[in-house]
């Protein structure tokens, strides 16, 4: 399997011989967020598509909480979630079951460690490793964001 990062384009592509091929795009004319590998976290500024056909990609707004940074795609009757569950890492959710764990530091290269109870599927491989190269991969907690934020009020 293949996954290409391009930042400046904001585009991801993964492909491979026995994976569909997941691309997401950035719209053209958007501007980019230097901390979001793809560039933005606006669901209608982005296109999800597998195989060539579009698919319903709705990442929430990024805000305080981890659960704040998720990303949900609804494909062919089934619902996938990459939400943060530590610093570093993800986990992806199939119809609210846990199947794997992703990491990624927004440099396309995507590390990944499957439930052993889980039967991951090609489209949950390819999904998951391109939610993980477009978004990156886990989040401060809340209360770490609270500190940094009055740190950054203080003066000093």
């Amino acid at each position: 399997m293949t996954v290409r990062l391009d930042i400046g384009l904001g585009e991801v592509t993964v492909e491979g011989e026995s994976v569909p091929r997941v691309e997401l795009r950035r719209a053209e004319g958007t501007e980019a967020e230097d901390h979001i590998p793809v560039g933005t976290r606006d669901g209608s500024r982005l296109t999800l598509t597998v195989d060539g056909e579009e698919v319903v990609l709705d990442p929430a707004k990024g805000r305080l909480s981890r659960h704040s940074y998720r990303v949900d795609v609804r494909h062919a009757g089934h619902a996938w979630r990459l939400v943060p569950d530590s610093i570093p890492g993800s986990r992806l959710l199939r119809d609210e079951q846990h199947i794997g764990d992703f990491s990624s530091d927004g440099d396309g290269h995507v590390l990944v460690e499957w439930r052993e109870d889980a039967e991951p599927e090609p489209l949950d491989a390819a999904l998951g490793y391109a939610l993980a190269a477009a978004f990156g991969t886990g989040a401060q907690p809340w209360w770490m964001l609270a500190i940094e934020m009055v740190g950054d009020m203080t003066p000093g």
